[in-house]
């Protein structure tokens, strides 16, 4: 072998050691009330969403990824923490996590990187959460004013110098549903989907809504874009997460497939093959030991709940879960009922709902204000079916069990039948040793609500608080 030819070769070989020892980045993009149907990708015939859609074929994406609640705080706090609601403390809606609680900032930090987030916080305190924050806004309430600034991601890919780990948390599609282009979605042409009435309130939220999900898919695409010209897309997993589901009825706020069931598609160049799909149930509590795991970290050990996706993400046929579990709290939401528990399990074929105070009635926002947009007025008003699904939203039994396969939408409650007995008393007791290992106690959980909440509002995180940050992971006092 000459001389020039063994250098080369040499400098081939160190480059891929540097390579393959360098630790990846991470960018997290999470939309904000999306239901997972309402993706292309996931199958919503009418909805413009070419950015996702061709994410998705860049990588991974899950059939059975779900979230720990159904509203945002508790949903965030369990992402970024690896733990579920009730154990953290953050089971209400604009909670805060127990003192000295860890999360995304505190496990990533002593590897090298450098954690961020911009767009929405829905997150405390900030001694558990303490992200290096870049900006934007708490909620999109003002039309004629910038949202969030996605140039922030363009400078923080520029100036990092470190593993980087980034969460953009867009405002989007939340109400009111005013951003987008909705002369793009003509009410008249829409596909009303299983489980929503058809009335024209209906049909002119929808397009409301839809003009705001290919809004956020443009700010996704965006920040792919920033992406790829910072040179780093290359070393970074992105993930795309819908959150909980939209607020029509029988998503957000509920535990029916369209509030627990989400949307996440994985990309991580030279590590998971293009245009693959797994069946393995994964919770969004798995992401924070996966990103541990990828950095070079370890999890033995830890108080999570969450077990790392790697194996999943690597060979997509892989099991991960037999059952994903969630919560909702309705007491201290707004509009809220008095105290209106619902726990869940779902597998690949059923789902079990416990109403546990069944003789009350539900209620929230879209119960008081008969919306969104009016819709749910329109399916009091249309009478005969339409009411009684309208009711079935309000006043709904201690115990619903569905069949996914043959039910998507979970219009035809089996609880109670023989035939499905042994399926029901087998996700039951699934769902009471869940109970027992989270502490949760059902309704006395549910009236502790209120002492998880903030006094006079919601919790922002606002600097540094006087009892300091959570203190960071010591992977060497193991």
């Amino acid at each position: 072998m000459n001389t020039r030819l063994y250098i080369t070769i040499s400098a081939l070989v160190l480059m891929a050691t540097n390579t393959l020892a360098k630790q990846p980045n991470f960018l997290i993009f999470v939309a904000d009330d999306l239901t997972f149907r309402d993706i292309g990708v996931y199958g919503n015939p009418d909805v413009k969403t070419p950015n996702i859609d061709s994410f998705a074929e860049q990588g991974l994406k899950f059939d059975y990824a779900f979230s720990s609640s159904a509203m945002c705080a508790p949903t965030r706090m369990s992402l970024y923490s690896g733990l579920q609601p009730v154990r953290s403390g953050a089971h209400p809606n604009h909670g805060k996590v127990y003192a000295g609680t860890r999360s995304l900032p505190n496990y990533l930090r002593p590897l090298g990187y450098r954690v961020a987030l911009m767009g929405k916080r829905h997150e405390a305190p900030h001694a558990s959460f303490s992200f290096d924050y870049l900006g934007g806004r708490h909620g999109d309430t003002k039309k004629n004013q910038q949202d969030l600034d996605l140039t922030l991601a363009q400078t923080f890919f520029a100036e990092t110098q470190q593993p980087w780990a980034l969460v953009v948390a867009s405002n989007q599609p939340h109400t009111p549903w005013f951003r987008g282009d909705k002369s793009a979605y003509p009410p008249e042409t829409l596909t009303v989907p299983d489980g929503l009435v058809d009335t024209l309130q209906t049909r002119r939220a929808l397009s409301a809504y839809y003009a705001e999900i290919t809004y956020m898919d443009q700010q996704f695409g965006t920040i792919l874009r920033m992406l790829a010209q910072s040179g780093a897309a290359d070393n970074t997993l992105v993930m795309f997460l819908s959150e909980q589901g939209s607020n029509f009825p029988f998503a957000k706020w509920t535990l029916y497939d369209n509030g627990h069931r989400a949307a996440a598609l994985f990309r991580w160049p030279g590590k998971i093959k293009p245009a693959q799909r797994t069946l393995a149930i994964m919770q969004y509590v798995d992401v924070l030991p996966t990103l541990i795991e990828a950095a070079g970290g370890h999890t033995t050990g830890m108080p999570l709940d969450g077990k790392s996706l790697l194996n999943v993400l690597l060979k997509p046929q892989r099991r991960h879960r037999d059952y994903a579990f969630a919560i909702q709290t309705t007491r201290g939401i707004y509009s809220g009922s008095a105290s209106f528990p619902i726990r869940t399990v779902r597998d690949e074929n059923y789902r079990l709902i416990w109403n546990l105070n069944y003789q009350q009635a539900f209620s929230n926002t879209v119960v008081k204000r008969k919306g969104p947009l009016r819709t749910l007025q329109s399916w009091y008003d249309k009478g005969g079916s339409a009411l009684n699904r309208a009711n079935a939203y309000l006043y709904r039994p201690e115990f619903e069990l569905y069949d996914l396969n043959n039910d998507p939408f979970e219009l035809n409650n089996l609880a109670g039948k023989k035939s499905l007995h042994s399926e029901q008393s087998r996700l039951y007791q699934a769902l009471q040793s869940w109970m027992l290992q989270q502490g949760d106690q059902g309704i006395v959980t549910e009236m502790m609500a209120l002492d998880r909440q903030a006094p006079n509002g919601r919790y922002y995180p606002k600097g540094i608080p006087e009892d300091g940050l959570a203190i960071d992971w010591d992977y060497q006092g193991l």
